[in-house]
């Protein structure tokens, strides 16, 4: 089983790609947290999605290899059912391959009976799960190499070797349909031991045995003096230490409707035969019958039963595991391409992202909106989609505009588009082309009590400096406001000198800020650069006045930000003295 050890659903088969995990705030700062949280109620699932998205990597080979197989579970509804149904019947093999856990336990032979059906229901869903995933229609690299990975743990388990055993060894509890007993009474004729004499896979009837017991006892010279068997019933003694195993005996008598044993141990006076082990049924502990048959065969069967399981063991022990390790994957995509056909029958626009292998910081990124947007408006077309392009000449965008014009909104919408299509899905766009990153920084307006000792701008600056250090050449960053917590003066200060070293690493950025001198600069600052280039981007406003949530590239619009505040807060000149 080596060879399949490493397989998964999330990366390619033989590489080993170097994963960044994104701070526990990014999908928070991005809205993504409410993404995940809508995918599943099951917070285990949620938790897993999370977990998926939060862990990034630039490798292409990645990205591709993820969203290849999206595009086979969103396609394919029928695949998605089969398999969820599949995924809900599949706990027990968790159960079942615990059974080698207890080898020092006694397992009893009811209990071997029930596991031969699960054994068999596994083998169902493997088999299904294979038929499932040879569709002609499958093209992703992933779900075929699955589909060969499941066929190398049916050959390994040996399924189809296992599979006709069970046929052969398979006793379910429907097929027994009674049970003989053998017991021991005393002189004033109270039970004091039970011993099972046979299992049947036929009731009794008045015209059989039961019949036969009724003349038996209702004539005096029916009343044997030995307890051996005469004529009138079958009986056969099956001894542990038989060559011929209970597997083929039970295989013999089952297929006659019929299977007797008894229990061997050490002659006693009160005993069905020469070899037969009694257990006590005093203090009226005969009403508990079931446990007594369970007991009684334990002690017989003990060596035959744990041999028994542990050979079935081997058999699905080496499958069980590393299928239901994959099931978590395959809901990631499963649940996520769910939701997403949810929104695009809703009549969101998502588009397949293709990466781009050049001077990794190139992105095209046409018809974009912020999925967060998608999920919580009722009418979708009313969302205003917008273009954006990173290159050499434009790694740092400077976006400016009115309060409240959607500056937030689009940055965070860029940060969406990466994750999504790094994690392999459909991203809300029209199109989308990038170089994947290696890691997402977003540096958003921290919580007040997050920067009790360090004030505000100390609280910005070590957290900004601490990203700057970590981010190289494949990263992106998405600041916002940041550096505003002071004055003007002092804050486009330190920002005009943070964006000069964005420059120097070509880190892709959108810095949104009220700073609009700062966007002035962005031509100067590119001049300054080793390369890499700033530029100014806005948020336009309509030919009424009215927010048009729309982006341009062009200088800063004036000094929107005032304006905004003050018209916020009352006080410009009309509002003041008219009252309003």
């Amino acid at each position: 089983m080596s060879q399949h050890a490493e397989f998964s659903l999330l990366k390619p088969v033989g590489t080993d790609p170097e994963y960044l995990k994104l701070h526990d705030y990014v999908l928070h700062d991005l809205g993504l947290e409410a993404f995940c949280k809508a995918l599943s109620d099951d917070a285990m699932e949620r938790r897993m999605i999370t977990n998926v998205l939060s862990q990034i990597t630039s490798d292409e080979n990645v990205a591709t290899y993820r969203r290849q197989i999206f595009v086979d579970v969103l396609r394919m509804p029928e695949l998605r059912k089969t398999m969820m149904e599949l995924f809900d019947r599949i706990q027990f093999m968790r159960d079942f391959s615990g059974m080698h856990k207890t080898s020092d336990e006694e397992l009893g032979l009811w209990h071997l009976f029930n596991r031969l059906d699960d054994l068999d229901n596994y083998i169902k869903i493997v088999e299904t799960m294979r038929d499932c995933l040879s569709d002609e229609r499958i093209t992703s690299e992933g779900l075929r190499s699955l589909r060969d990975y499941i066929n190398g743990l049916y050959e390994d388990a040996r399924f189809s070797e296992m599979k006709k055993d069970i046929a052969e060894l398979k006793i379910s509890a429907s097929d027994v349909k009674s049970v003989t007993l053998g017991v021991n009474v005393n002189e004033r004729f109270e039970a004091v031991s039970i011993g099972l004499v046979s299992v049947n896979k036929k009731p009794f009837k008045k015209s059989g045995i039961v019949s036969n017991f009724a003349d038996a006892i209702g004539t005096k010279d029916r009343i044997r003096d030995t307890s051996d068997w005469d004529g009138d019933l079958h009986y056969q003694l099956i001894d542990k230490e038989a060559k011929s195993g209970f597997v083929e005996f039970m295989q013999n008598n089952i297929a006659k409707g019929e299977a007797s044993l008894l229990v061997s141990q050490t002659s006693a006076p009160t005993d069905f035969g020469p070899s037969s082990t009694l257990v006590n049924a005093t203090d009226g502990s005969m009403t508990n019958s079931t446990f007594y048959l369970d007991t009684v065969v334990n002690k017989m069967l003990s060596t035959l039963v744990k041999k028994l399981r542990d050979t079935l063991t081997g058999y699905a022990d080496v499958a069980i595991m590393n299928i239901s390790e994959l099931v978590p994957e395959f809901i990631y995509y499963i649940r996520c391409a769910e939701y997403i056909n949810g929104l695009m029958e809703k009549g969101c626009t998502f588009c397949e992202a293709e990466t781009e292998t050049g001077d990794g910081v190139s992105v095209s990124a046409k018809g974009f909106y912020n999925l967060k947007l998608a999920m919580n408006m009722e009418n979708v077309k009313e969302i205003v989609p917008n273009d954006i392009t990173f290159d050499r000449e434009r790694t740092v965008y400077i976006l400016t505009g009115a309060n409240r014009g959607g500056k937030t909104t689009i940055t965070q919408a860029v940060g969406q588009l990466f994750v999504l299509a790094q994690g392999g899905l459909f991203v809300p766009a029209e199109s989308f082309r990038y170089a994947p990153c290696d890691c997402i920084y977003t540096h958003f307006p921290a919580d007040e009590d997050k920067t009790m000792d360090l004030g505000r701008l100390g609280e910005e600056c070590v957290r900004f400096k601490e990203m700057f250090s970590q981010a190289t050449g494949r990263s992106l960053m998405l600041l916002n406001e940041t550096f505003s917590t002071t004055s003007f003066e002092e804050g486009y200060y330190i920002a005009r000198d943070s964006v000069k070293a964005l420059l120097t690493k070509s880190v892709r950025t959108i810095y949104n800020t009220h700073m609009h001198k700062l966007g002035e600069d962005a031509g100067e600052l590119t001049r300054e650069s080793n390369g890499a280039g700033a530029a100014s981007l806005i948020m336009r406003t309509g030919e009424d006045g009215k927010r048009s949530f729309r982006v341009a590239l062009a200088g800063p619009e004036g000094s929107s930000y005032a304006k905004d505040i003050a018209e916020k807060y009352g006080v410009t000149y009309d509002m003041l003295v008219g009252g309003k």
